[in-house]
């Protein structure tokens, strides 16, 4: 493995691994060189500064598989869509709204027996009717959908799982929040994204278990963003970048970006050649570009 190294002269090096820790001369102009120390990855797979992503399109569940700069595929990804459990609970849902509704409508005619319709009582039992039969729908969607979990296999066939980034809550009305995990299931960062500030410019925020910053990903402009809210993609024209940089400011020190390519099909690049000293978890970095594409269904 190579260490990019830059000098103020404007030349780039790529050191051997032997060098990290240690300072040498530049050979162009002589200026001392700090060589960083880079962190050895956790898989071989992660231990690089691009990724290619490919979606496969005609596939029930949403998959990926991610490429070195060689072209050769190092990790396959899925996010199950479980089909069949989801029409199940959306029949689940459906019932229990019908008998809701059967109920509310019941109400009325019970109680016209029994005295006037517009009585206070009879008001109050068709309210309370029909804020049950919506508490109800509710709590049957939530508990009937399945989670969706995204996990990184090693091989086609889903066998040597790497990592998962798993979704914490059903309940994603305002903050939607992912936990990363490694294969022994211990949290490595979380994601989050709130979904009203989103609405001028997407912004997931990644953080520690303990919930200290590690980067966020904005999309890449403003303006861009504001844009692409009015007048869409323009048939990928406007298609969304995002801009990962450390901390959680928008002008933090730049560590990768993740660009759609201009293609038919959803190609992504995951660029983090800025963070030489690989000060982002590459496993969490690569979670984090999926999550841009699957997490906000583009």
């Amino acid at each position: 493995m190579s260490i990019p190294v830059n000098c103020s002269c404007g030349k780039r090096f790529d050191l051997k691994s032997a060098f990290a820790g240690r300072q040498v001369a530049c050979p162009s102009c002589g200026a001392t060189l700090a060589v960083p120390v880079i962190g050895e990855q956790a898989d071989p797979a992660f231990d690089r500064d691009k990724f290619l992503l490919r979606q496969k399109r005609l596939a029930i569940n949403e998959k990926y598989s991610v490429h070195d700069e060689q072209n050769q595929a190092i990790l396959f990804v899925e996010r199950p869509t479980y089909l069949f459990r989801s029409l199940l609970a959306t029949l689940g849902v459906m019932i229990v709204m019908i008998v809701g509704t059967f109920v509310t409508l019941l109400v009325p005619m019970l109680l016209e027996q029994r005295g006037p319709a517009g009585s206070p009582l009879a008001i109050t039992l068709l309210a309370f009717a029909i804020l049950g039969t919506l508490a109800a729908t509710f709590l049957a969607a939530v508990n009937l959908f399945p989670k969706r979990h995204v996990s990184f296999y090693s091989t086609k066939d889903r066998t040597g799982r790497l990592l998962e980034v798993k979704q914490d809550s059903k309940l994603q009305l305002v903050k939607a929040t992912y936990t990363v995990v490694d294969p022994d299931n211990k949290p490595l960062a979380r994601f989050s994204k709130n979904i009203f500030s989103n609405i001028l410019r997407k912004c997931w925020r990644c953080t520690t278990p303990h919930g200290e910053p590690i980067c966020c990903a904005y999309e890449d402009s403003i303006i861009l963003a504001l844009l692409r809210r009015f007048l869409g993609t323009m048939f990928g024209l406007l298609r969304a970048n995002f801009v990962i940089v450390g901390g959680c400011d928008p002008g933090g020190q730049v560590l990768g970006e993740f660009n759609r390519k201009f293609t038919l099909f959803d190609r992504y690049v995951l660029d983090l050649s800025p963070d030489a000293t690989r000060s982002l978890d590459r496993r969490v970095a690569l979670a984090l570009g999926v999550m841009l594409d699957t997490g906000e269904r583009r």
